[in-house]
């Protein structure tokens, strides 16, 4: 059996690929079925070592981005695409895969439209509460279509849709409190807020952190991934922000964190501030983490906006929109939830409800199913 994986070019497509990857291997060992071969479609392989460890091979495929502005750009990527398009199609004929499974985003499309000209069967998996247009097209006509969000499998009449929830990797759901006090160095009786402005950081809540630490500090102790081209600025005005604070080593600041010590820093939170992408969304939720969901605005990214509230109307969270972001506000609403016990729990109750662990599971059950139709056919 021969197994694609295809997405856009960043985290919150590739971790879930990832996620369903691990379910892949452990279900074929369950059910003593022969190794598939996995295979990755993608300009970049984004992270060598993830794909390495589950014996996933890389092919470069081309892609170019669809900007909804006028831009020359738009027409030198439309060449890129339809390059990508062809070469993709003589990649996928060669390998000829049992089914190939999309998380959508414009790298995505080149070989999702040679799987279509090759007649190969497609899954499909939408993150966001909305779909993206390269999702919106292959759902057209994808043999399968699991979502994330209930609202948005609502929309899909007489489709073969599942809510399934984000596929989230297996160590988001097992808690190392112990070991993460250890490998971040904290103090053990003082609450820990976790940070996150995405894997590039965030500008806007970067600033709004840096002002609010002379009053966080005295309670809390602050995880915070500033990005790797933030850090060096932010170190340099914490020190001034910091200076004569007697809790100011509580401020714990990194460039990025990697799986491990994201795992560890989930472990130690009480409380997580995040942007509004999908995948950290449920991250966060397999933890059953209370948290301050701050989404891009809108006119930048709908998606983003549309998963915050969603995720919020489940009770797991409370949603500060950026323009509204200051330092006193982001202060105030830190102590409103740790100032009420109840809400906290409630919170973590609903988010653990959300995270619905099984959905790389489930789609990689689902996977195997029509790679071993396709094959016996």
């Amino acid at each position: 059996m021969k197994i694609v994986f295809t997405g856009g070019g960043s985290g919150g497509h590739f971790y879930p690929i990832i996620a369903v990857a691990q379910e892949i291997r452990i279900l074929v060992q369950e059910k003593k079925l022969i190794e598939p071969d996995l295979y990755y479609f993608g300009p970049t392989p984004y992270d060598e070592r993830a794909l390495f460890e589950l014996g996933i091979t890389h092919y470069t495929t081309a892609a170019g981005k669809l900007r909804r502005y006028a831009s020359m750009w738009n027409y030198i990527d439309m060449i890129k695409t339809f390059w990508g398009a062809l070469t993709a199609i003589l990649k996928l004929f060669v390998i000829y895969p049992d089914v190939v499974f999309t998380k959508g985003g414009y790298a995505s499309f080149p070989t999702v439209f040679a799987a279509r000209v090759l007649r190969i069967p497609i899954v499909v998996h939408e993150s966001d509460s909305v779909f993206g247009k390269a999702n919106a097209w292959a759902t057209k006509f994808a043999r399968s279509i699991a979502v994330s969000y209930p609202e948005l499998a609502a929309t899909l009449h007489g489709k073969p849709v599942a809510h399934t929830g984000n596929p989230t990797r297996r160590e988001f759901f097992q808690s190392e409190v112990e070991g993460a006090y250890e490998y971040l160095h904290l103090e053990k009786d003082v609450p820990v807020v976790l940070i996150l402005g995405g894997s590039q950081g965030a500008q806007v809540i970067n600033d709004v952190v840096v002002d609010a630490l002379p009053e966080l500090l005295p309670q809390y102790q602050i995880i915070h991934q500033t990005g790797e081209k933030n850090l060096k600025e932010i170190e340099t005005r914490v020190t001034v922000t910091l200076a004569g604070i007697p809790q100011a080593s509580r401020y714990r600041p990194f460039a990025f964190l990697n799986v491990l010590a994201l795992k560890m820093a989930m472990s130690a939170a009480s409380l997580v501030v995040a942007r509004a992408g999908s995948s950290g969304i449920f991250e966060i939720a397999a933890l059953g983490l209370p948290s301050i969901i701050i989404p891009i605005p809108k006119e930048v990214s709908h998606d983003q906006s549309k998963n915050a509230f969603a995720y919020a109307r489940a009770g797991a969270a409370v949603v500060v929109e950026q323009n509204n972001l200051t330092p006193h506000l982001l202060v105030a609403e830190i102590d409103r939830l740790f100032g009420n016990p109840e809400l906290i729990k409630q919170m973590s109750a609903e988010a653990k409800a959300f995270a619905r662990p099984d959905a790389a599971r489930t789609i990689a059950d689902e996977l195997i199913s029509i790679g071993i139709e396709h094959e016996t056919h």
